[in-house]
């Protein structure tokens, strides 16, 4: 998007426009591309306008978190994220040009019933695009590249937008997908509130090592400099011999060179590599670590979503995960309203429910890099289960609703996470997977309402631990909607939702 892009509301958007779609996203990274699989897969038609010519070629966030693993099986992509990624390798400091201790950055996990997917995912941000884009080809959806979106104008009942080509597109609604720098945020006049997480800059980039390069891929390396000059190298689980390289410096009046000379020189001079071991540098990156979130996630017809709204430290790899949730929540909600005929009060929440998610993990993640400084930049500071965000979820949100009395402190309550499981021999994730609520009676024989399948799929089985005994309401987005020791008030709460 130019930065001449111009944004107007309650007139002009009522015009004539070339073509017509139901959503237009703007930016197709992680964000945009997820919330499109996630509409196409619902039959809501989309338009993704990606300005540049092809999708993001860095592995920049690499890391996926144990929450969005579950998001990605639902939509239909995790064998394939299983099979272009590893779990993360342990960290190797180097002191003297040799090895030395390791450490696990964050501990592992042992997958459960409840929880199948207990790590993070190494894989770069690149692949994962890759993959999305081909799932959302595999529905009939596309992204239109070299497409920028050059003025928006809104009105009551629709987005207008005028395109780079010189196309003009009709929307019932957009989201603002186009990162950090976000035009549209900015031409919708919302500000970011935020600060500076460190002042010193940072140097990010993708190398090929020659294949016979004296490091092995097993540790992810990292190399102390002095004056918090420091460096490291992560294998990426890529073809050949890719590895990460980050570069932190101590002087933050220093200028990085992110040329590809210029990262050659760094691996030359701060680590025991020589410039002949680097091949080739595919990608490379400046930055400076901030935190800063939106003053509201939506103007009228237009919403935020991923750093759009809201932009990360790196540290902690809560950025590209907290996004692609942004888009899990809003995508079934969309929907609703334009398929199902749901109030268009519905989209409210989706600020509600998210933008306190997106200041807490950006705390965490502010938290957590100054306390990585503080220890002299070594990547020392465990990342404990609050990175998995598995714990995150919406109990103070208006669509969470608890009818049950009397629950134990830890009993999972109308808002959290729904668990996976095995109750009566039937995987509750497959039972999930799907543009789709599940109600479900657990460890009772009480009359269920007669509700349209293809909006609910129910279930009976014997009481589970996870869940206790009750009827149990899910999200499409896997959150508990709603529960109570029967099934009376859910119809109501669903007509109220959905409209249906």
């Amino acid at each position: 998007m130019t930065s001449t892009a111009v944004f107007t509301q309650g007139e002009g958007a009522a015009g004539v426009a070339d073509e017509d779609t139901e959503v237009l996203i703007v930016g197709a990274g992680p964000t945009g591309l997820a919330l499109a699989v996630d509409l196409t897969r619902r039959g809501v038609r989309c338009l993704v306008a990606e300005r540049q010519e092809t999708l993001f070629p860095g592995s920049r966030g690499k890391g996926l978190q144990p929450r969005t693993l579950e998001i990605l099986d639902d939509l239909g992509v995790l064998p394939r994220i299983h099979a272009a990624g590893s779990l993360y390798p342990p960290m190797q400091l180097w002191e003297d040009g040799r090895p030395g201790k390791t450490w696990h950055l964050a501990p592992r996990g042992e997958a459960t019933e409840q929880v199948p997917y207990a790590n993070g995912w190494l894989i770069p941000q690149a692949r994962t695009q890759e993959i999305l884009f081909a799932r959302l080809r595999e529905l009939g959806g596309d992204v239109e590249f070299g497409v920028a979106v050059e003025e928006l104008t809104q009105d009551a009942s629709g987005v207008r937008a005028r395109l780079s080509d010189s196309r003009t597109v009709r929307a019932a609604y957009a989201v603002a997908a186009d990162g950090g720098r976000s035009t549209v945020r900015r031409s919708l006049g919302i500000p970011m509130t935020g600060e500076t997480v460190d002042p010193r800059p940072l140097l990010v980039a993708d190398v090929e090592l020659a294949l016979g390069a004296a490091l092995d891929r097993e540790h992810w390396h990292v190399w102390e400099g002095e004056g918090g000059d420091g460096i490291s190298m992560c294998p990426l689980p890529a073809p050949g011999n890719a590895f990460q390289v980050l570069v932190r410096y101590g002087d933050e009046n220093a200028v990085p060179d992110a040329s590809a000379d210029g990262v050659v020189k760094l691996v030359d001079q701060r680590t025991h590599l020589t410039a002949e071991d680097v091949v080739r540098v595919q990608w490379s990156s400046e930055f400076q670590a901030k935190a800063a979130l939106a003053d509201r996630f939506r103007e009228g017809r237009v919403f935020l979503a991923g750093d759009a709204a809201h932009v990360h430290s790196p540290v902690g790899g809560q950025g590209l995960n907290t996004s692609v949730q942004d888009a899990y929540n809003l995508g079934w909600k969309l929907a609703a309203v334009l398929r199902e005929g749901a109030p268009e009060s519905l989209l409210d929440t989706y600020e509600e429910e998210r933008r306190p998610i997106a200041a807490g993990m950006l705390g965490l993640s502010t938290r957590t890099h100054r306390a990585t400084v503080a220890k002299g930049g070594t990547m020392t500071v465990q990342r404990g289960r609050e990175f998995r965000q598995l714990d995150l979820g919406y109990q103070d949100s208006p669509l969470s609703v608890e009818t049950r009395t009397g629950l134990a402190p830890e009993a999972l309550r109308a808002g959290d996470r729904a668990p996976d499981g095995n109750p009566g021999g039937t995987r509750l994730f497959d039972l999930f997977r799907g543009p789709h609520w599940t109600l479900l009676a657990l460890g009772t024989d009480c009359p269920l309402p007669r509700l349209d399948p293809d909006t609910v799929t129910t279930h009976r089985a014997a009481a589970y631990e996870a869940y206790g005994t009750g009827v149990f309401l899910i999200r499409p987005d896997g959150y508990l909607a709603w529960a109570g020791e029967t099934a009376e008030g859910v119809e109501a709460y669903l007509t109220s939702v959905t409209g249906g």
